[in-house]
Parts: structure tokens; C-alpha cells; sequence
């Protein structure tokens, strides 16, 4: 009779809670699923951790073994490290943030019960146009862990004996790259407080290297400025693909097609890579797009770059003329005080700039060019392209140039050899797919940019002071 008035059986009892559980995780587990899928085609908004994934499970660990490797230091010693660094994770940009106000304003004004928009338009808009492209607390993370593994992987250079030369852009999110870089330097230079004080050296403001496309009054008129210059990505985004994305979401979100536009369907698309880089959540923004869509999204974003900062229009290479030449400038300086058994004045060189920066210094070089250019009428047949800005140019994103002195020797010429990584991952030269390269082979293959470029030339307007894009 007693065992009528016992409550349920502890296993009983456990079920529902145990079957809340399993939703739980089985929720976690398609929010994360849903974030990876869309997480590689967030372009130039990507966080570092995408070329990295290693970095998601330890942000220190120099990774897995690549192909090719570094000159080893027994035969080899290094030289100069020049470091072009773009800034960290950012906050969105002020112009960004008003449209996502606007898209979020006109879901929180519908009256029709729609849940994908109620879900939206209870999302908290917390962004701020004073946030305005600022780095982000991951920015400075990012920064900081990167100094850490530069000075793991090159001990030998990145010392507490080097002295380090610092240049920024003059942009608040390039200086405090540089200030949080300075951080992860002291950290694992000097655990212990230090007299040597990395973290307030002096970072001299270049906006003359750093932000050379400001400084290029052709590319700033006739590209920058030149409002039929993007007419490929103008195209693309009244073209067939951005039209399904289009119609999909506005009826996904029970809103009129007229309502939407390709502008605020990529800052819907951008605040889900916000989101995931600045504070690791999946936002509900995701939601609203699948792997297909996040394909072509990413195409349009490639699309911008390819023709604002890539191969698109050769001045928008030519422009970064006087960046590279400076990079050999300081080899040649390094080599001959080396030959003059003299130190190296200028050991380690890092500078912090944009993805502005490093895009078009490396089409520049011929880097990760297609054998046909990137138009809105190919997006199909670019679906295994070469550029994608995602995996080039992420937040973070550096280029690494490191010369070596070689003891051992054959020849005078075998002396000095020089290695490229981009991202932390030795960069194959284009003149012989190896990952090592003798310096007079790489300065013999880019002889005409190094003796022709002329930056004030080749920025130059024409004397109509109407430069077409056919022109460029």
C-alpha cells in the first residue's frame, strides 16, 4: 500500500530533463553545424581562425607540418623579418551598422506575424556607429597571440637582444594592432616584468606605406571614386544568383521583394560573420542563408576586391609599387651591412595595415591570379577560383618576408635566400613553386617593378585628368 504514494522512480523523474538535454545539444550542435558551413565564405570579414582551424583548439600551436620548411638554422641563420600585419577583428564599420539599423527597424515595423522577422527583430541590437570599425577585444587577442607564435617560430630574430621597428596606418584599428602586438612581444619575451619594455616603444604612423592607395590620385579618381569602376559588381548584384537570394529572404522575412536590395542582404550575411568573429555565437542572422547562398555571397565580396584592390584594374597593383620596393630596400641594406660584418640596423620590421595593404601587394607579385578575370556573368565557372579573399586576406591576415644568411654556401649567389609566408604558411614562389628562394632569382624575376614602378608616375593623371577604366 505505501508504494502507492511514492513519487516517480529517480529514472522516471530524469527522463524529461534528460530529453530537454539531448534538444539542447542537439540544438548546439546544428547552430554549430550551421556557423561552419557559412563560416568560409564571410570574404574579407573572416576571422584568422578559418585559414588556421588549428587555432581553434590551441591559439599558440604553430600547427600541423606543411609542405616545404624553414631554412633550418644551422646552415641558415635570419637575417630581417619584414611583417605586413592587417589589423585584428573589428568592429563593423559606422556606414554598416546604420544599414543594419535600417533592415532591423523595418523587421521590428511589421505587423504580420512572420517568425523568422519576430526572431529578428527581437535580436538586441547592440552595435553602435561609435563602434565604427574599431578593433574589437578579439582583435587584440588576435594580435596578441600572433606576436606569441612569431617569437616561437623565429627565436632566433623575434629577442629580447633585437630592437623592432613598429609602422602602422594611421587607423585607430591599426594602431592598436600594434599597441596589442607589442603586448604579446612583451608577454613571451618577458614574463616577468622587465626593464626592457617592448609594450610602449614608439610605433611611427606610414600611412605613405600603409595606405598607399590613398596616396595614388589615379586609382583614388578612377577607381576609388569612379562610380562605373564597379560596374561588374553592380551587375552582379542585379544578376540572376542575388535575385534568388532576394526573393527567398523576403519571403522567409514576409516582406515585399521591393523592400530588400543587395546592400542589405550582405549586412545581414556580414553581421552573421560579425557575430561569429567578435563574440564566437551563431546570431540569428544566419539563419536567414544556407551554404548556396553564403557561395554566392562570397562572390560578390571577391568580386569588389578583385576589382578595387586586385587584378581587376592594374593601377590597383601599381599603386603598392613604392611597398615593395621599400621591402627590398631594407634586404639590400641588411645584405650589405651582413657583408661589412656590421649588425643588421634593422632586424625585424612590423608594420600594420589593411587588407587594403597586403591585396594588392600580392597581385602585385602575381599572386593567386586566375587564368580569367572575375566577372558578374561567371560566377559558375569561378566556383574553383584562385581569389578568394577569405582565404588571403582575413582579419589578422599577415605576409611575412624573411632573409637568411647561409654560411655553408656553394656559391656567393646561394648566400642570401629568402622565404615568404602568408598566414603562417610558406608561400610558394611563382618562378619556381619552391618555398625557398635564392635572393638574386626573386630580385632577377621582379627586375621591371623594382627598376619601373615609379609610384608618382604611375599614379600620375593623365593630363585630361579623365582617366577611363578601359585606360587602366
Amino acid at each position: 500500500m505505501a508504494s502507492c504514494c511514492r513519487g516517480p522512480s529517480p529514472g522516471r523523474r530524469s527522463l524529461p530533463l534528460l530529453l530537454l538535454l539531448l534538444r539542447v545539444s542537439l540544438a548546439r550542435q546544428a547552430s554549430a553545424a550551421t556557423t561552419s558551413l557559412l563560416s568560409g565564405y564571410f570574404g574579407t570579414k573572416s576571422r584568422y581562425e578559418e585559414v588556421n582551424q588549428h587555432l581553434l583548439r590551441d591559439p599558440l600551436s604553430l600547427g600541423p607540418p606543411e609542405p616545404g620548411h624553414l631554412l633550418p638554422s644551422a646552415a641558415c641563420v635570419p637575417l630581417q623579418l619584414r611583417a605586413l600585419i592587417r589589423h585584428g577583428t573589428r568592429f563593423p564599420t559606422e556606414k554598416q551598422i546604420r544599414k543594419l539599423g535600417q533592415l532591423h527597424r523595418l523587421l521590428r515595423s511589421q505587423e504580420r506575424a512572420c517568425p523568422a522577422a519576430q526572431q529578428l527583430a527581437r535580436w538586441d541590437m547592440w552595435y553602435q556607429p561609435e563602434m565604427d570599425g574599431r578593433l574589437a577585444p578579439k582583435g587584440r587577442l588576435d594580435m596578441e597571440q600572433l606576436a606569441q607564435r612569431l617569437v616561437a617560430r623565429f627565436p632566433g630574430l623575434l629577442s629580447s637582444q633585437r630592437r623592432f621597428a613598429f609602422a602602422s596606418s594611421s587607423k585607430h584599428r591599426c594602431m592598436e594592432s600594434s599597441a596589442a602586438f607589442r603586448r604579446g612581444l612583451q608577454l613571451a619575451l618577458h614574463p616577468q616584468p622587465s626593464p626592457s619594455d617592448i609594450v610602449h616603444e614608439k610605433t611611427e604612423i606610414d600611412d605613405k606605406l600603409m595606405r598607399f592607395f590613398d596616396h595614388c590620385e589615379k586609382f583614388v579618381t578612377s577607381v576609388e571614386e569612379n562610380d562605373t569602376a564597379m560596374y561588374q559588381v553592380d551587375a552582379f548584384k542585379q544578376g540572376p544568383e542575388m535575385k534568388r537570394i532576394q526573393e527567398k529572404i523576403a519571403a522567409t522575412l514576409c516582406i515585399p521583394v521591393r523592400d530588400l536590395n543587395a546592400d542589405l542582404i550582405q549586412v545581414a550575411f556580414f553581421t552573421c560573420s560579425f557575430e561569429l568573429a567578435i563574440k564566437n555565437v551563431n546570431s540569428p542572422w544566419c539563419s536567414l542563408f544556407n551554404e548556396d547562398d553564403a557561395q554566392v555571397l562570397e562572390y560578390l565580396n571577391d568580386l569588389k576586391q578583385y576589382w578595387k584592390r586586385g587584378y581587376g584594374y592594374d593601377i590597383n597593383s601599381r599603386s603598392s609599387c613604392i611597398l615593395f620596393q621599400d621591402i627590398f630596400k631594407h634586404f639590400d641594406r641588411a645584405i650589405a651591412e651582413s657583408k661589412s660584418s656590421m649588425p643588421i640596423s634593422s632586424p625585424v620590421i612590423l608594420q600594420f595595415g589593411h587588407a587594403e595593404t597586403l591585396q594588392p601587394l600580392l597581385a602585385l607579385m602575381g599572386f593567386f591570379k586566375d587564368e580569367e578575370p572575375l566577372t558578374a556573368d561567371n560566377y559558375k565557372k569561378q566556383m574553383h577560383r584562385k581569389f578568394r579573399s577569405g582565404h588571403i586576406v582575413p582579419y589578422a591576415s599577415n605576409l611575412l618576408f624573411v632573409l637568411y644568411h647561409c654560411d655553408q654556401a656553394k656559391t656567393p649567389e646561394e648566400e642570401y635566400q629568402v622565404q615568404i609566408m602568408l598566414n603562417e604558411k610558406l608561400l610558394p614562389f611563382l618562378h619556381s613553386e619552391e618555398t625557398v628562394s635564392l635572393y638574386t632569382d626573386l630580385k632577377n624575376h621582379y627586375k621591371d617593378i623594382l627598376q619601373n614602378c615609379n609610384f608618382k608616375e604611375e599614379c600620375e593623371l593623365s593630363k585630361t585628368n579623365n582617366t577611363s577604366t578601359d585606360e587602366l
